[in-house]
């Protein structure tokens, strides 16, 4: 499909099962008020509101609350969950006390954003769940909150005239249960009764294996007007990939927030695991998660990446540099755990640099055939394990400073990009972490306050990795050496 307002989705030779429904719902009509919010609570007699805010892994924080408190938090600043939570590590664990987090815990205030309100639908009992913005007592947005990252660098866009579009794909796996973490992963049974064994590419077949998980979550995603597109099978056993129709970053990344959220829950429901993990099987390919981007005029509504002969703009080109500039400083945004680096893999559908090319799926930034309307690039650098704010965030913050800054990208590249064998992506957390806070250009978009708390967070949580004695180790070191 092609738009003259942004991206079109990825072309999949491989669609979704014909018996699924589509996945977007009628709108709703907006909700702005506390007495439109109310209103559309008691219509559906709903008992409890999950107030959620996604922290620096994306992982739901938040409280539940009895309706009737939750509408009386509305207007007031009784909604509080304390500013440390962004501080807190995958683990569970905390940073040390920094200039922007304090051990006294102060709190901060979450604003409900009536435009993210949904039914969740997988509670026999009504309830509803909410996104909300972490702001300051004197009603600013907390700076180290993933959502007001991204609504900054959208404020800068704003300001130069351009508004960028988004369309997200992410790829997971399905895995048995697996209650012990020292055991490797097994992909589940599926219809057949039989364990997935070769990969299985864009397979139908394949992908019926899982028909009443899925059948879940196009259901799920339906109630909770998630508006997903095309689901393809990938090339890991029991991989999928959903990918989600273009538009506004902040609408797609609150999907991309609850859409992961489904898919587990749709998988726990037939006794199956749902990973966004960036390399949950060794030996398989990694999950990514790719951003389609480009920008158009806020007052025209026209595509800046191609001008009226469908040819490519200097704009495009300068958003091109500007990725390729900066991706690598930002790797640790859109690649955030010590697993994600094991998803680039010379020949294993990763890129290893950022070379761009059109209709080429070996480079990092791909350029697809389309239309001058639907002129995008893909970003395919981006793991499935990444923060969606954060990687929406990141990304369009590398094309910003290659347009502001009028950059020159490399030409194209020819053939297969993994040939030079040049990994110039960094290829450990550690390394990452160090060139992020070495690049205080991408600082000043992100907000230096908000990438020393993530580096803090990071820092914790390899720190943490680094006490762990991997079973390789045991193997091939215990009585070698």
């Amino acid at each position: 499909m092609s738009s003259s307002k942004g991206p079109a989705s990825k072309k999949a030779t491989a669609k979704k099962p014909a018996a699924k429904k589509k996945s977007a719902a009628p709108a709703e009509p907006e909700l702005n008020t506390k007495a439109q919010i109310a209103k559309w609570l008691r219509d559906r007699r709903v008992t409890e509101v999950e107030c959620m805010v996604p922290d620096m892994s994306g992982i739901a924080r938040g409280k539940i609350l009895p309706t009737e408190k939750f509408l009386a938090a509305v207007d007031g600043d009784s909604l509080r969950i304390p500013e440390s939570v962004f501080g807190q590590t995958v683990t569970g664990d905390y940073i040390d006390e920094s200039d922007y987090i304090q051990w006294t815990e102060p709190d901060c205030i979450l604003s409900p954003d009536g435009s993210t309100l949904r039914m969740v639908p997988w509670y026999e009992e009504p309830t509803a769940q909410v996104i909300c913005d972490a702001e300051t007592r004197e009603g600013k947005p907390v700076p180290i909150s993933p959502r007001a990252v991204l609504k900054n660098v959208l404020a800068l866009y704003e300001a130069k005239g351009w508004k960028p579009i988004v369309a997200p794909e992410l790829e997971f796996y399905l895995a048995a249960k697996n209650i012990d973490p020292d055991y490797p992963l097994e992909p589940p049974i599926g219809a057949s009764g039989r364990q997935e064994t070769g990969r299985q590419s864009y397979g139908i077949d394949a992908v019926n294996e899982f028909d009443p998980i899925f059948e879940d979550m196009y259901d799920y995603c339906e109630a909770q007007e998630l508006d997903v597109d095309t689901l393809i099978h990938e090339a890991g056993p029991a991989q999928v990939e959903i990918n989600f129709n273009h538009g506004d970053p902040l609408a797609l990344a609150d999907q991309a927030f609850l859409f992961k959220r489904t898919v587990r829950q749709s998988a726990i429901r037939h006794g199956v695991y749902a990973t966004f993990m960036a390399k949950p099987y060794g030996g398989q390919p990694g999950s990514s998660m790719h951003l389609h981007q480009s920008i158009v005029d806020t007052k025209t509504g026209k595509n800046l990446f191609a001008n009226k002969k469908g040819e490519d703009t200097e704009l495009f080109h300068a958003h091109i540099a500007g990725l390729q500039k900066h991706l690598i400083s930002a790797m640790a945004l859109i690649a955030p755990n010590v697993n994600s680096y094991r998803r680039f893999v010379i020949w294993n559908a990763a890129p290893i640099n950022t070379h761009w090319a059109v209709e080429n799926r070996t480079v990092g930034l791909r350029v697809p055939i389309s239309e001058g309307n639907a002129r995008r690039i893909e970003n395919r650098v981006a793991g499935a394990d990444a923060n969606p704010y954060i990687a929406i965030a990141a990304s369009l913050a590398c094309g910003y400073l290659g347009m502001v800054n009028k950059l020159t990208p490399s030409k194209p590249k020819e053939g297969n990009a993994y040939e030079s064998k040049t990994h110039a992506l960094p290829k450990h957390l550690l390394d990452a972490l160090i060139k992020l806070n070495a690049n205080k250009e991408l600082a000043e978009v992100l907000g230096h306050e908000f990438v020393t708390v993530y580096t803090e967070v990071k820092m914790v949580e390899h720190d943490a990795y680094q006490q762990v004695i991997s079973a390789w180790e045991r193997e091939h070191l215990l009585l070698n050496v």
